[in-house]
């Protein structure tokens, strides 16, 4: 999993432990795709209450290969507006706005503007 996907899940770590309850199709499906073994369903199922099974499979997900998000986003069939928001907010993570680079632009410009324009007398005619 790349780096980008693995931020993705750490930053809504909280919200899909509330949103998603991985024990039923979630984990099943995963398993059958080959990015959990036997001994990580075991252990998802092992925990007490339906938070930390999320909890647990978040924990084991990043470790599964480039594969791992695609098919837990395959996996989110019965909550697709869960599905929905981690697309869009992994598109967002891609694509950076192009108004930022434009101000980062226009900031650097500024700076050499008056790092030039400083030049003995200058501040006092500015001043005038």
């Amino acid at each position: 999993m790349d780096a980008r996907d693995k931020q993705l899940l750490r930053s809504l770590r909280l919200e899909l432990c509330t949103e998603v309850l991985v024990d039923g199709l979630v984990i099943q499906y995963l398993y059958q795709e080959g990015i959990l073994t036997d001994s990580h369903v075991q252990e998802i199922k092992s925990q007490t209450t339906s938070q930390r099974k999320t909890m647990m499979l978040l924990d084991i997900l990043p470790t599964r290969g480039p594969k791992a998000f695609d098919a837990f986003l395959d996996s989110l069939q019965e909550f697709p507006w869960v599905k929905d928001k981690l697309m869009v907010k992994r598109k967002e993570m891609t694509v950076q706005d192009p108004a930022d680079t434009e101000r980062d632009t226009n900031k650097r410009g500024q700076l050499n503007f008056l790092e030039a324009s400083q030049t003995p007398g200058s501040i006092a005619k500015f001043g005038e």
